[in-house]
């Protein structure tokens, strides 16, 4: 089975790095966004089976995003991308369907982890 992952991120760098260690891990990307309008557009779109979500986002934060998703699809598995002491917006995205959170600045062998676990 494919490992499709969708990854959100308003920071394109951010996205360049998180492609880069998942493609080395052989998951497929199948679409980026860079806000929370986008995600929920893409995760419809494309059906991946994994999302990485930014939390902090323009015109559509991350918690929101995954809010909506979760109505689209109760089974989406997401994973929360956070900064360093954002640890209420982190606890936030859990209750509103997170499976789990990886901080910035991205460790690869975390980052296939977090994945890995939810496969």
């Amino acid at each position: 089975m494919a490992k499709t992952v969708l990854i959100v991120d308003d920071a394109a760098f951010m996205r360049m790095m998180l492609k880069d260690i998942l493609t080395k891990a052989n998951y497929e990307i199948v679409g980026e966004a860079s806000n929370g309008q986008e995600a929920v557009e893409k995760y419809q779109e494309l059906n991946p089976n994994f999302v990485t979500m930014d939390i902090t986002m323009p015109i559509k934060d991350g918690i929101q995003a995954i809010k909506e998703i979760k109505k689209i699809d109760p089974n989406a598995k997401i994973i929360v991308c956070s900064a360093m002491g954002q640890q209420a917006m982190v606890i936030e995205s859990i209750q509103a369907g997170a499976k789990d959170f990886i901080v910035k600045p991205f460790q690869a062998n975390r980052v296939i982890e977090a994945l890995q676990k939810l496969e």
